[in-house]
């Protein structure tokens, strides 16, 4: 939870699949650049950063942390840079001091950094002709046997699309306009843009974000759930319904609920207020809470720009654009070994993207479980592999959220609890503390003065 986590495991599956997708279904190509990527990271370039080189002075910070600090290594009380209006007081700002973040934060914001442009560039390099091939081609060809397939349903009226389009633009101008304290969800690439032509207002930065980010992930995951019904030849206007019913449900069950917990649960989500493990630590909340101080608060200038600390994660950028063009090259040099094709550095650089939240005991659990069913299984099973794998994956997920209500009910209402050592927490107290000597958090710290 707050360190390097070496040896941390789990069978747990909601733990092996909730921030990765599901591990059964990666190729292991995939497989294998997301453990090199995570490896190197995790294992390499964080610890040589904070032991090695006392790299933006981490030895300060905990070596593995989403909060941010002062430069004294105290947390940063973000109450006292804020207005009335919710906006950054600059001169509050300015007489404490500028935000710091702890190494590995710092670095897997670069990392985010170079995997825009590594993408950008990988996709132009070994794919950019065969797309513009396939398009081209894709105005002529015949349509294939599932299209023709599919002929004989009612296709979906355009209307239904424009007047959804019309309906979400409405409400969500009567959301931004009404209420103001909503803070949707959040990407580095849309953030970073916002913060810089808007610094010091958080809010309009996550509403920016959810339109920039949001919006578009929703649509690839829509689009893929209708190519998935159009294999398997399912109406078009079921599809449709189906999607827009679950959307409403979701949204307002996850309202519902969030409303619920802020208004029952004391101190959620502050984890340094709360009791010894506390189950409502929310580690992803965490993230997306200071990261709209970082890009909406603060801005990317007092923190990536000149004003801060970091601006020298910038040419992260450049690594990841040159990242692809290297590979190219050396893929010329020497084309018959194949395996230069596999090295995928978006997949590789962007295989932390997920950290934080997510710890070494999501990616551990991970890989070996990929790499169990992706090579064992597949080299030796491989019929059971194609008929059973999916089904699989998709029976793990639905036993998680079937224990889950399970659970609740036979237990959490009754305010009963399994305790026993895998569920007694960090076992580390000391892995949230700086290694820095002279250090002093203060009396209420467990924190040693090295």
């Amino acid at each position: 939870m707050k360190g390097l986590g070496l040896g941390a495991f789990t069978l747990d599956w909601s733990a092996v699949s909730s921030f990765l997708f599901s591990p059964l279904i990666s190729p292991f190509f995939a497989t294998a650049n997301i453990f090199v990527g995570y490896f190197c990271f995790l294992y390499v370039l964080v610890p040589t950063a904070y032991w090695g080189m006392n790299l933006y002075n981490a030895k300060t910070f905990p070596i593995f942390s989403s909060h941010l600090f002062m430069s004294n290594g105290s947390a940063y009380q973000i109450t006292d840079i804020v207005n009335q209006q919710f906006q950054l007081d600059t001169e509050a700002y300015a007489r404490l001091g500028r935000i710091n973040l702890s190494t590995f934060f710092a670095l897997s914001y670069g990392l985010s950094f170079a995997t825009i442009a590594s993408t950008i560039t990988h996709v132009g390099i070994f794919y950019g002709k065969e797309i513009y091939h396939r398009f081209r081609a894709s105005q002529q060809e015949e349509p294939d046997i599932h299209t023709k397939l599919m002929r004989k349903y009612d296709d979906i009226p355009a209307w239904w699309f424009y007047s959804l389009t019309v309906l979400s633009m409405t409400v969500s101008l009567i959301l931004c306009t009404v209420l103001k304290d909503q803070t949707p969800g959040l990407n580095v690439i849309t953030e970073y843009a916002m913060g810089l032509i808007m610094p010091g207002y958080p809010i309009a930065n996550v509403c920016f974000k959810v339109y920039g980010y949001m919006s578009m992930s929703q649509a690839v995951a829509f689009l893929s759930d209708f190519k998935l019904g159009h294999y398997m030849k399912i109406p078009p206007r079921s599809m449709f319904i189906v999607q827009f019913a679950g959307t409403l449900v979701a949204g307002t069950v996850n309202l519902s609920v969030a409303w619920w917990l802020l208004g029952s649960v004391e101190n959620i989500c502050q984890d340094q207020l709360l009791p010894p493990d506390s189950p409502w630590t929310c580690p992803g909340d965490r993230v997306f809470f200071d990261a709209s101080v970082i890009w909406g608060l603060v801005g990317p200038k007092r923190i990536f720009g000149p004003h801060g600390n970091y601006e020298a994660v910038n040419w992260f950028f450049l690594i990841g654009a040159a990242g692809p063009v290297i590979v190219y090259i050396f893929h010329r040099i020497f084309p018959s070994q194949r395996w230069i094709l596999m090295i995928n550095l978006p997949v590789l650089i962007g295989a932390t993207a997920n950290m934080p939240p997510a710890t070494a005991v999501n990616y551990n659990s991970w890989l070996l479980i990929g790499t169990i069913f992706n090579f064992f299984v597949f080299r030796y099973r491989k019929k059971w592999w194609q008929r059973y794998n999916y089904i699989l994956s998709a029976a793990l997920d639905a036993g998680v959220a079937f224990m889950a209500v399970l659970l609740y009910f036979t237990l959490t209402m009754e305010n009963r609890t399994v305790n026993w050592w895998g569920t007694a927490g960090e076992h580390c107290p000391l892995a949230s503390c700086p290694t820095a000597k002279g250090v002093d958090l203060g009396p209420d710290s467990v924190c040693p003065v090295f």
